[in-house]
Formats: structure tokens, C-alpha cells, sequence
């Protein structure tokens, strides 16, 4: 079976693709920016593993042996689902697989935001550190005794929430509906926003999250609040957001993710100092492609034996 892996792939991950030959399987790895390269690939291929590249409806028509687009990770908003219906093309993804490391990224933003980590840095690789104490008596923080608002409760908060209580946190949480095996405790979203203190995003983007967190949302938030986001950008009205953060309405974000990616230089976030950012990669440790390569593979194995595929979208 012939598969694309849409992305570099590292020494590590290549020796998994390797040793998966014994079973069938090929897997080819292709740079995102090497587009000629990937459209000859997909000509001959069976499978896609896709990563954050969008798989449009002409990758689709153009791949005329494709049976699936395998989502190595959760959110499918990068592919044409409606495409690939039309050419019966599965389509899964794999919930659960970078959970884990999505809620320690969460955490470690979390704790820049609030420790000033990243000023902390350039301040010491830079011999700037003098009366840098000073601002930290007053701007510096704790997630002990604040109150974490996280707007959805799948895997990443169920990991994240028993942590941030162990560390002193108060925890609520909004969703479309109350949960009753999970630790915090349910609000509105309005509700949510005005008490928290930390405001995390977990909700795929859709129709009904899209700019979910708009001009409006962001005057509801506590004034010196911080806001983190480490699941879609586009849940965010970002230009919304750079104003609050210049006008120190809200204290600091920390983004993982974007509503155009990757970031340019020349964005306009990048120029704010109460800004920690990181290029879209929260769900990528080693541990996160080891099993995430562990269950692409088990529905390459299910699609050549015509068995019934594990997650699957469409």
C-alpha cells in the first residue's frame, strides 16, 4: 500500500515508516513547500497522511487511486470533507493520540503567560536583567489560586483540569452540555468569561466557534485576564485580540495556533510584547507520532482487508 506522509518527517519517525514495509506498507514523506513533488506522489497514491497542509478538492480529484485521507491528529477543518464524499474517499482522524501533549503545551503557555518566561529569556541571554525584579513583583503570577475557564471539555481537558486543581487551580468549564465525570465546575460561556482569570480554548473550528471569542467576548473577560489557545486560530477574532493585549485590557495570551498559517514576521501580533507564541505544534512529540504512526497504520492494514476503519469522519 502506498501512503504519503504530507510533512519532513525526522530520523526517529523515518525508522518507523521502515520497519512498516514488512507489512505492506510504503510510506513516503514529502515537504509541505515541495508541491510538485507531492502532486506526483498523490498520482500513484493510496493514502494520506495529512498534517496541517489543506487537502483541497483538487488534491483530491488529482489523486486517482486515493482511498483515504488518514488525519494524523483530531481536527479535520483542513480537509474538503465534501470532496472527498464525492469521491469516496474516507476520511479519519484519531482522537486521544496528541491529548497529552496538547495538555502540557496548554500548561507550559499557561505558565510563560504568567511567569513572563519568554521576557525572563531575552532578558538574561541579553545581560539585560537588572531591575527586571521590580517588574516582577507586580507582573509576574501563579496558577495557584486563579480561576482556569476552559471553553470545551474533551481529551485535553481531561487531562489538563486534575492537574491545574493539584496545582491549586479553581477550574470551570462550558461546553453544549453538562458533564458528569469531569472535574470543575459548568458555566455559561459568558459566565465563564467574566470569573476566569486563564481563559483556555478546546473546541474544533466550525461554523458555531468560528470567532467565538470576538470583540464582544473579550470585553465580557477579567480585565488583566490571559487568554491561551492551542486549538484553532480562527476561534479567535485575532484583530479583536491584538487590540485588547495592546491596551493591557487583557494581561497575555499564549498562541499555539492561528487563523492564517504558518505566522508571518510582519503580523501584527509579533510586535506585542505580552505575546508568547508557537508555530502550531502542541500535539508534536516523539511519543505523540508514536502512536499516532500505530493507529494510521492499523487503518491501513483495516482498508487493504476491508475492515471497518477506526475514527472515521466520512
Amino acid at each position: 500500500m502506498k501512503v504519503v506522509y504530507h510533512s519532513t518527517a525526522g530520523k526517529g519517525v523515518l525508522s518507523h515508516f521502515a520497519a512498516l514495509e514488512e507489512r505492506g506498507i510504503v510510506v513516503t514523506s514529502c515537504a509541505e513547500s515541495d508541491r510538485e513533488r507531492f502532486k506526483l506522489l498523490m498520482a500513484d497514491a493510496e493514502v494520506l497522511w495529512h498534517l496541517l497542509e489543506p487537502v483541497t478538492a483538487l488534491v483530491i480529484a488529482s489523486a486517482p487511486r486515493l482511498q483515504l485521507i488518514q488525519k494524523i491528529g483530531v481536527g479535520v477543518n483542513t480537509i474538503d470533507l465534501e470532496a472527498a464524499q464525492r469521491h469516496d474517499v474516507a476520511v479519519c482522524n484519531m482522537p486521544g493520540t496528541n491529548s497529552q501533549a496538547v495538555a502540557e503545551m496548554t500548561l507550559l503557555l499557561m505558565l510563560t503567560a504568567l511567569r513572563r518566561v519568554n521576557h525572563l529569556d531575552l532578558a538574561t541571554r541579553t545581560g539585560k536583567v537588572q531591575g527586571l525584579t521590580i517588574d516582577l513583583q507586580d507582573e509576574s503570577g501563579e496558577i495557584s489560586g486563579r480561576t482556569v475557564g476552559l471553553v470545551g471539555y474533551g481529551a485535553v481537558p481531561r487531562r489538563l483540569a486534575p492537574t491545574l486543581i493539584a496545582m491549586g487551580a479553581k477550574v470551570v468549564y462550558t461546553c453544549p452540555r453538562i458533564k458528569k465525570d469531569v472535574v470543575g465546575e459548568y458555566l455559561s460561556l459568558h459566565e465563564l468569561l467574566a470569573v476566569s482569570d486563564i481563559v483556555s480554548l478546546h473546541v474544533p473550528l466550525t461554523t458555531s466557534t468560528k470567532g467565538l471569542i470576538n470583540e464582544v467576548a473579550i470585553k465580557r473577560m477579567k480585565s488583566g485576564a490571559i487568554i491561551i489557545n492551542t486549538s484553532r486560530g480562527g476561534v479567535i477574532d485575532e484583530r479583536a485580540l491584538r487590540q485588547a493585549l495592546a491596551d493591557r485590557c487583557l494581561a497575555a495570551a499564549g498562541l499555539d495556533v492561528f487563523a492564517s498559517e504558518p505566522l508571518l514576521p510582519d503580523d501584527p501580533l509579533l510586535a506585542l510584547d505580552n505575546v508568547v507564541v508557537t508555530p502550531h505544534v502542541a500535539y508534536l512529540t516523539a511519543e505523540t507520532m508514536v502512536r499516532s504512526i500505530r493507529v494510521a497504520a492499523e487503518n491501513c492494514r483495516r482498508l487493504a482487508s476491508q475492515e471497518k476503519l477506526l475514527h472515521r469522519v466520512v
